[in-house]
């Protein structure tokens, strides 16, 4: 009787929640300014405080904002940092724990500010004509150490005539003779070049302790004896063409004196010092020219002898290194089939899981993403994500069974609304049968006895990965009745090093037949109809969207956003137009022109027969408008139904302002909705 009664209340319970859950209201455009998420967890040296980064979204000013939040590791005393209303960044604990510097806009740019936990006052402490980056204190914590940008000159060819006093004339000719000028989100980048600072923490004038013609833009790190700084660069004499490699440099703050650590045709960067100061970890690699390298982790004394590589035997790109207390291995942050997760390398190369499900800091598409900090006690705050939330602030300790969240900024919106499902999906590639996973988000209140339009979001990159991380996006296309399929075809990362360079000099290549076979299996498992199937993506997902329809006429519509059309106007065009050469195809486009032709999506624009839909920012330097034109024009020639949007002051990343990433989306659906 009693097992009765349990079934029953069960089945109610089902019943119940079904019912509450179809009376939710779905996620909606404005719900996008309602998200918060967490980026920059700072765990103080004893593990009781946690600093972090609460971002938001300004629906006056249309733009995203983060201000600095405080909270105990048990979730108590949960308040904002200062009482400042702008902008703030970079917390840093000092070695004491009593004190915080960060950084935060003003009037004149960005400056340090200094924090003290015993009286909570906050006092600004430096006066610099740049924002600076990469705050790091010095064990002794009397000084901070940065990098920032100093101001060069140009050459100037002509001295021009002295205009007449309140005459108009027009601005004068802007001469470049950099090889890297400008840079997509900010446009023409200023002459000059980064170099470290060190501030007394106190306050005081700012010292420059670097100088030459080279950039110096890393984090610095100190020495245990504060005299010395290690930093990444490429102080090389033929730097600005050597643009792939970078060495680790030690500075003598005595004497200026700086000496280089490694030597390699390669990036070494991302520096950690063991807690005894005599052994520096970093990541890099040799390079070999390849579309895609796994970074590894190395180890060496501080003087630069006996390198040692950990993580020769780890099949996946190491990131954000830091020593583990005990100084026996290091922490780093790694990606794994679409999922980013925090793990812990000994001295011999054996590796553990920490926790997964890191990230959540894209808001958008669902990339990876994250970060974390830990304390002198072992205790990692790091930033949660899941598929139905953006980035929350989590704790956990090595050898914990799971994690503990500390705080839920979403809870308010997102328990109140009816999402999509997410579910993983793995199937087999017709080329070769290769595992492809993919993710599959379901409409609200999903009924399997209805068909659905199948929506096909391709991922950028294309060597970059999509996982279970919540996108606001892919929520609004499943709202507004759409399945989404969204898959890591090959090129995409977190699946080894091999997997993600089958693109090297055959990009666009099978990576699109892996996209079409996850198509025909959602077909054939019923979940999708052929003649209801759609596709877009941005950037390399833009790229294959445009690829896909001059391969087939499956689609009924497609949305092309900020494509490259033709790989030899975009790589004599776009801000890293230097970047592709012998890595993407082999030589430069006036020396391989079939290559970089065959390769480019226009040489299929004869074939496009599906209604297409062109998105672009009106200030994107990475792909820029001429690529999306390119397509356009081509389809109105041809007579092909089609129509260009342009959106205003919208760099590569349109999605940056939420009232963007709202247009983004609801011109894709309404030029889908013309096909339904």
């Amino acid at each position: 009787m009693k097992i009765k009664n349990y079934l029953l209340i069960l089945a109610f319970f089902a019943f119940s929640t079904t019912i509450f859950t179809q009376n939710l209201p779905p996620f909606s455009s404005l719900d996008i300014f309602e998200l918060e998420w967490v980026t920059d967890p700072q765990i103080s040296p004893d593990g009781k405080t946690i600093v972090y980064i609460r971002n938001g979204m300004d629906i006056m000013k249309d733009k995203r904002i983060k201000r600095l939040w405080m909270v105990n590791v048990n979730g108590d005393d949960h308040q904002k940092l200062s009482a400042f209303d702008v902008n703030e960044s970079s917390p840093r604990w000092s070695p004491k724990g009593d004190r915080l510097a960060f950084t935060a806009s003003t009037e004149n740019g960005t400056e340090v500010f200094m924090y003290w936990m015993n009286s909570g006052k906050i006092a600004r402490i430096s006066q610099l004509p740049e924002s600076p980056k990469g705050l790091n204190w010095s064990p002794d914590g009397k000084w901070l150490a940065f990098s920032m940008f100093v101001e060069g000159t140009e050459l100037s060819l002509v001295s021009s005539p002295k205009k007449p006093k309140d005459a108009e004339w027009a601005d004068v000719p802007k001469v470049t003779t950099r090889f890297k000028h400008e840079t997509d989100g900010a446009g023409k980048m200023k002459p000059g070049y980064s170099h470290l600072f060190v501030l007394p923490a106190d306050g005081g004038t700012p010292r420059q302790v670097t100088s030459g013609d080279f950039n110096h833009s890393s984090k610095p790190i100190w020495s245990q004896d504060g005299q010395s700084l290690f930093f990444s660069s490429n102080r090389k004499e033929n730097w600005e063409y050597d643009f792939r490699n970078s060495e680790i440099y030690v500075l003598n703050l005595s004497d200026g004196n700086i000496t280089p650590l490694t030597d390699r045709n390669g990036p070494d960067h991302s520096m950690t010092l063991s807690n005894n100061g005599a052994t520096i970890a970093y990541l890099g690699y040799n390079d070999q020219m390849q579309a895609y390298q796994n970074t590894l982790l190395y180890t060496m004394k501080k003087d630069g002898s006996a390198k040692k590589v950990w993580s020769k035997n780890f099949d996946y790109t190491i990131s954000s290194p830091v020593w583990d207390p005990n100084g026996n291995g290091l922490y780093f942050m790694y990606d794994d089939k679409g999922n980013t997760k925090i793990g812990h390398i000994d001295k011999s190369g054996n590796t553990t899981v920490v926790t997964d499900n890191v990230g959540g800091t894209s808001i958008g598409r669902p990339y990876p993403g994250g970060s974390f900090s830990i304390s002198k006690n072992g205790m990692i705050a790091f930033t949660q994500s899941s598929p139905m939330h953006p980035a929350e602030l989590a704790i956990i300790k090595k050898g914990d069974a799971k994690p503990q969240q500390v705080i839920s900024l979403n809870s308010d919106l997102l328990d109140h609304r009816a999402l999509g499902k997410v579910e993983e999906i793995w199937y087999k590639s017709s080329i070769d049968q290769r595992d492809i996973q993919g993710w599959v988000v379901t409409p609200p209140n999903y009924d399997s006895n209805k068909n659905y339009p199948l929506l096909v979001e391709n991922h950028g990159g294309p060597i970059l990965n999509y996982g279970d991380r919540f996108s606001p996006e892919f929520q609004l296309y499943a709202a507004a009745g759409y399945i989404v399929f969204y898959p890591n075809p090959r090129g995409s990362t977190s699946y080894g090093e091999e997997f993600a360079n089958l693109l090297y000099h055959n990009y666009p290549g099978e990576d699109y037949q892996d996209v079409m076979d996850g198509v025909d299996v959602l077909i054939k498992n019923g979940m999708a109809t052929e003649d209801s199937l759609y596709v877009t993506g941005g950037s390399a997902g833009g790229i294959m969207t445009a690829w896909i329809i001059g391969k087939n006429k499956r689609f009924r519509s497609a949305a092309v956003i900020k494509p490259v059309m033709n790989w030899i106007s975009k790589t004599l065009t776009a801000d890293n137009y230097f970047y592709y050469a012998n890595s993407r195809y082999p030589g430069q486009p006036w020396e391989n022109v079939m290559d970089y032709w065959k390769f480019s999506p226009i040489s299929l624009v004869g074939n496009i027969e599906t209604p297409t839909l062109v998105m672009v920012g009106l200030d994107d330097l990475r792909t820029p408008l001429s690529e999306a034109k390119q397509l356009y024009h081509a389809l109105k020639i041809r007579q092909i139904e089609t129509a260009l949007v342009e959106i205003p002051g919208a760099s590569h990343f349109i999605a940056k302002r939420p009232s963007h990433m709202i247009s983004k989306i609801e011109y894709i659906l309404a030029w889908f909705e013309r096909s339904r």
